[in-house]
Protein backbone atom coordinates (compact mmCIF):
# COMPACT_ATOMS: atom_id res chain seq x y z
CA UNK A 1 0.00 0.00 0.00
CA UNK A 2 2.71 2.12 1.13
CA UNK A 3 4.66 2.02 -2.42
CA UNK A 4 1.19 2.85 -4.34
CA UNK A 5 0.77 5.74 -2.26
CA UNK A 6 4.40 7.44 -2.96
CA UNK A 7 3.76 6.53 -6.70
CA UNK A 8 0.01 8.17 -6.53
CA UNK A 9 2.05 11.38 -4.92
CA UNK A 10 5.05 11.42 -7.22
CA UNK A 11 2.63 11.05 -10.18
CA UNK A 12 0.34 13.75 -8.87
CA UNK A 13 1.72 16.41 -6.47
CA UNK A 14 4.75 18.20 -6.99
CA UNK A 15 6.89 18.32 -3.95
CA UNK A 16 10.35 19.85 -3.18
CA UNK A 17 13.45 17.22 -3.78
CA UNK A 18 13.30 13.66 -5.40
CA UNK A 19 10.39 11.37 -5.05
CA UNK A 20 13.23 9.12 -3.84
CA UNK A 21 14.08 10.99 -0.39
CA UNK A 22 9.89 10.22 0.59
CA UNK A 23 10.01 7.73 3.43
CA UNK A 24 7.05 6.83 5.07
CA UNK A 25 7.64 9.09 8.02
CA UNK A 26 8.30 12.31 5.72
CA UNK A 27 6.24 15.72 6.46
CA UNK A 28 4.71 15.99 3.21
CA UNK A 29 4.04 20.01 3.91
CA UNK A 30 7.56 20.39 4.42
CA UNK A 31 8.33 18.59 1.80
CA UNK A 32 6.05 21.23 -0.36
CA UNK A 33 2.54 19.76 -0.46
CA UNK A 34 -0.14 22.40 -0.90
CA UNK A 35 -3.46 22.69 0.35
CA UNK A 36 -4.94 22.63 -3.41
CA UNK A 37 -2.86 18.89 -4.02
CA UNK A 38 -4.28 17.50 -1.20
CA UNK A 39 -7.57 18.03 -3.60
CA UNK A 40 -5.86 16.04 -6.02
CA UNK A 41 -4.27 13.26 -3.67
CA UNK A 42 -7.66 12.50 -1.70
CA UNK A 43 -9.57 11.88 -5.04
CA UNK A 44 -6.40 9.51 -6.56
CA UNK A 45 -6.50 7.52 -2.93
CA UNK A 46 -10.96 7.64 -3.15
CA UNK A 47 -10.22 5.84 -6.55
CA UNK A 48 -7.39 3.79 -6.23
CA UNK A 49 -8.17 2.22 -3.00
CA UNK A 50 -11.87 2.45 -3.50
CA UNK A 51 -12.69 4.17 -0.41
CA UNK A 52 -14.23 7.18 0.52
CA UNK A 53 -13.05 9.37 2.86
CA UNK A 54 -15.47 11.42 5.21
CA UNK A 55 -15.22 14.68 5.56
CA UNK A 56 -14.32 14.27 9.57
CA UNK A 57 -10.79 12.55 8.85
CA UNK A 58 -10.07 15.75 5.82
CA UNK A 59 -7.24 17.60 7.15
CA UNK A 60 -3.66 18.40 7.79
CA UNK A 61 -3.17 15.13 9.60
CA UNK A 62 -4.60 12.72 7.54
CA UNK A 63 -1.89 13.75 4.24
CA UNK A 64 1.05 14.71 6.49
CA UNK A 65 2.72 11.61 5.79
CA UNK A 66 2.79 8.58 3.55
CA UNK A 67 2.00 6.30 7.11
CA UNK A 68 -0.64 8.75 8.11
CA UNK A 69 -2.61 8.21 4.70
CA UNK A 70 -1.85 4.35 4.63
CA UNK A 71 -3.56 3.98 8.74
CA UNK A 72 -6.02 5.86 7.52
CA UNK A 73 -7.10 3.69 4.32
CA UNK A 74 -6.55 0.67 6.14
CA UNK A 75 -9.29 1.37 9.01
CA UNK A 76 -11.59 2.55 6.11
CA UNK A 77 -10.89 -0.64 4.58
CA UNK A 78 -11.84 -2.73 7.33
CA UNK A 79 -15.10 -0.56 8.04
CA UNK A 80 -16.34 -1.18 4.68
CA UNK A 81 -15.19 -5.29 4.87
CA UNK A 82 -17.43 -5.45 8.40
CA UNK A 83 -20.61 -2.97 6.86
Amino acid sequence: MKEILRRIICESVHLRGSPDTLNDETDLYAAGLESIATVHLMLAIEETFEVAIPDEMLGRQLFSSINSMADAISRLQKQKVTS
